[in-house]
């Protein structure tokens, strides 16, 4: 893929239409607003390939699974996120001959995301048949202010010819998804109606009985005056559309305007959604466009004062942040705690499944420390709201007791069919741990621990303890597991796996005695409604103190797995260019044979336990595994680079950081057609606060070790943090620190204690990082 989106810091920008980066540029051109999300398909017919996606939050569908039937515990479906209604098409005629950029010559094709405003504009020259040429400007937004409207503003004008305009508008449920199972539909229209003023579309799904309606209302104007025309009505089946026929003269702009409200059952009672979506548009389309343009100008303005980050030299890292806050922004706004971040957003139908563990080892940062900690929590109680169905899933695995939290789900209910991941990449459990204590240390929020957290933890502890077996020559093993690694299967002993369970259960123990200690009647309630013994903890205890371990001695390094030096040890660089990633062109069976590493997985405890383990530990771990990493996760730079900033190998850590930041805008993995990587986008902001910005919280304080990149001339960022916001700008010579607020924050920079008032200033000179800063 070649590289071909032009750099600007606040727009992504494509010149030139070439039909081989169009399923590219769908993903990359995708708006959402937490409530729905389209990829960038044309609004015009588009004869060419194409991913067509149009995505409701929460609306799913449990296909039926293709393999694994026959083994006990099985998920029987893979939950998709599924294709619904087109609601942006049109169609356009000029003296009966089509727009479709497939078929005609386009020339000054421009399409371009406008981040720091929240809408997509194309424009191009449309050259038809006996040299016609037709110019087209198209704007469209989801609204951040109402997030079940979206707006098209669409206009045209002829430049050499007058004639015939023959414009068709639609909505169309008659979708399919491109990762059907069994090639099947998965929508039934439930009701459809049609005046001159509104057309309504209500579809449902096959199963579960999802609603969902579309409303539409349009405007054609010509010469800046609204016509009053009478359109044909079409009405058919998962169909509706109004056609206008018209006349164009050359030189005159005519201007479609188009406004749908798309209503779910998930919001509101089905008998009352075609009510719901007809006021909804109604309100839509008596604000008006320009409106509803500046009001989506004024929503995406307050994100991004909490949320920018500002880079200074260097266009490219500027540019990648943005996008990738823009997406974050564009995915999940934290409303809903029904809601979840899948790691493809609203860009595109693979992995399926609403959460993934992405969403506590890699988002729940960027949440906590750029939005109002509620948010953060939400994330939280989606999983504690699926508590009863992660022991579900343990139940079905034949465990008599504990919780397995799925690796992919929307009910709670595990989804995913491939064996190697549902069953042994059981650490997931170990982040969702891991996220408690994240937003707990950071918000200081305490009482989530008695009301929710324990309840969560305990039940994991038990996982934990059934899952895990003695062995008299090793101690406490965990055996038949898949690493963060996906490139390694069924292995023994996985050190970060290990070290994760382990941690729980210490965890676990500490907030018992926390939770005893200061809710009482809260432990005795909790501790009736768990019936947790005595035993357990005690066992819990014993496995913490002998939990296998394998390291190397020689090395001073912790082990991906046992056996991992019978491998042939050989770094990334020895690969031949023409067979990366290897994923598209090694068999599974040679990368699992291979020393090759997917993404970090003992740098994944390391930057989890990061307290836990002095610099010379992450140094050796560090240069030991990251040559042999060929980031073909695209979780997998961020980590890699904040550990790199720690360590001061401040190259390393800036080519990492730019390519998590370009990984979609650049395509890295060779697929992002398939969709963006929206998870792995908050692991860009890591890179930038936790690395560059060196963030931690330590006992209730921030800490914060910042440098500038040699690449850059400075760079600033924001954080929520208890109350305060702080900005921190940082240059080649200085730390300047602003307290927007009238809440007092303590920090530790450098090493030194910090007091920065209300609505105070601190200004500190930079310094170069040192093992006990760190």
């Amino acid at each position: 893929m070649k590289k071909y989106i032009k750099v600007d810091e606040w727009k992504i920008i494509e010149e030139g239409f070439d039909p081989k980066n169009h399923l590219v540029s769908e993903s990359l051109f995708s708006l959402g607003n937490g409530h729905m999300g389209q990829r960038a398909n044309f609004e015009e017919t588009y004869s060419g390939e194409s991913l067509q996606g149009s995505y409701m939050a929460g609306v799913y569908y449990p296909d039926k699974t293709r393999v694994g039937w026959w083994k006990i515990g099985y998920p029987e479906y893979f939950a998709k996120v599924i294709n619904s209604t087109n609601w942006i098409g049109l169609r356009l005629l000029f003296d009966g001959e089509e727009l479709d950029l497939a078929r005609v010559h386009v020339k000054d094709f421009t399409r371009i995301l406008n981040m720091k405003e929240g809408y997509l504009e194309r424009n191009f020259i449309a050259l038809f048949s006996g040299g016609r040429e037709v110019e087209v400007n198209a704007i469209r937004f989801l609204s951040i202010a109402r997030p079940e409207i979206g707006v098209i503003s669409y206009s045209i004008k002829p430049l050499n010819f007058s004639g015939n305009l023959k414009i068709i508008l639609y909505l169309d449920g008659d979708v399919r998804n491109q990762d059907a199972n069994y090639d099947e539909k998965f929508w039934v229209e439930n009701h459809r109606t049609i005046d001159t003023a509104e057309a309504i579309l209500t579809m449902r799904t096959k199963k579960l009985d999802f609603y969902l309606t579309s409303a539409m209302r349009c405007k054609i104007i010509q010469g800046n005056q609204p016509l009053s025309l009478s359109p044909l009505l079409h009405s058919k089946e998962k169909y509706l559309a109004y056609e206008f026929n018209l006349p164009m003269i050359q030189g005159e702009r005519t201007s479609i305007e188009k406004y749908v409200a798309n209503v779910t059952s998930r919001d509101y009672p089905v008998d009352s959604l075609e009510n719901v979506g007809r006021l909804r548009v109604q309100e839509a389309f008596g604000i008006g466009y320009s409106s509803l343009l500046e009001e989506q100008r004024e929503a995406w303005a307050k994100k991004w004062q909490d949320s920018d980050i500002v880079i200074e030299g260097d266009s490219e890292a500027q540019q990648g942040i943005r996008f990738n806050i823009f997406q974050l922004h564009q995915t999940y706004t934290g409303d809903d705690p029904r809601l979840n971040i899948g790691p493809k957003g609203f860009t595109g139908e693979k992995y399926g499944g609403s959460t993934y563990w992405d969403t506590e080892a890699y988002c729940l940062p960027f949440y906590l420390s750029t939005a109002d900690s509620h948010i953060a929590r939400n994330l939280l109680l989606y999983r504690y709201n699926h508590l009863e169905k992660a022991k579900e899933n343990a139940r079905k695995l034949g465990f008599k007791k504990g919780a397995l939290y799925p690796m992919v789900t929307m009910n709670g209910e595990e989804c995913h069919n491939e064996w190697e991941i549902t069953f042994e990449e059981i650490h997931r459990n170990g982040a969702i741990a891991y996220a408690i204590y994240n937003y707990v240390h950071y918000t200081g929020d305490n009482a989530y621990l008695p009301q929710y957290g324990l309840e969560v933890l305990i039940e994991i502890s038990r996982f934990w303890e059934e899952r895990i077996q003695y062995t008299e020559h090793k101690g406490y093993v965990i055996l038949g597991v898949t690493g963060p690694n996906e490139y390694e299967n069924n292995v023994n002993n996985n050190w970060y796996t290990n070290r994760i369970a382990a941690w729980t259960l210490q965890y676990t123990l500490e907030t018992l005695e926390f939770v005893r200690k200061e809710y009482p009647e809260r432990y005795e309630e909790m501790m009736e409604k768990t019936k947790l013994r005595e035993e357990e903890t005690e066992k819990w205890k014993e496995m913490i103190e002998k939990m296998y371990y394998p390291v190397d001695e020689n090395r001073g390094i912790f082990l991906q797995q046992d056996g991992f030096l019978d491998k042939e040890l050989k770094t990334v660089d020895q690969l031949d260019p023409k067979e990366r990633p290897i994923n598209q062109h090694w068999s599974w069976d040679r990368i699992l044979r291979s020393c090759y590493i997917k993404q970090a997985d003992v740098l994944q405890g390391l930057f989890f336990l990061g307290d836990q383990y002095d610099l010379e530990t992450k140094r050796r771990n560090f240069d030991f595994y990251e040559p042999m990493t060929v980031h073909e996760s695209s979780l997998s730079p961020c980590v890699h680079s904040i550990l790199a900033s720690e360590l001061g190998y401040k190259e390393k850590a800036y080519e990492l950081y730019l390519r998590t930041a370009r990984l979609d805008l650049e395509n890295y993995n060779h697929d992002t057609e398939d969709g963006l990587h929206i998870t792995s986008m908050a692991g860009t902001w890591m890179s930038v606060v936790m690395g560059f910005g060196g963030l931690r919280v330590r006992n209730g304080r921030l800490v914060l070790n910042p440098y500038t990149p040699d690449h850059w001339k400075g760079f600033s960022f924001k954080i929520l943090f208890r109350g305060s916001r702080l900005k921190v700008t940082v240059t080649k010579e200085k730390v300047l620190l602003r307290n927007e607020t009238e809440t007092p924050a303590d920090l530790l920079i450098f090493g030194n204690e910090y007091t920065i008032g209300a609505q105070g200033e601190l200004e500190i000179a930079l310094q170069q990082r040192t093992k006990a800063e760190i």
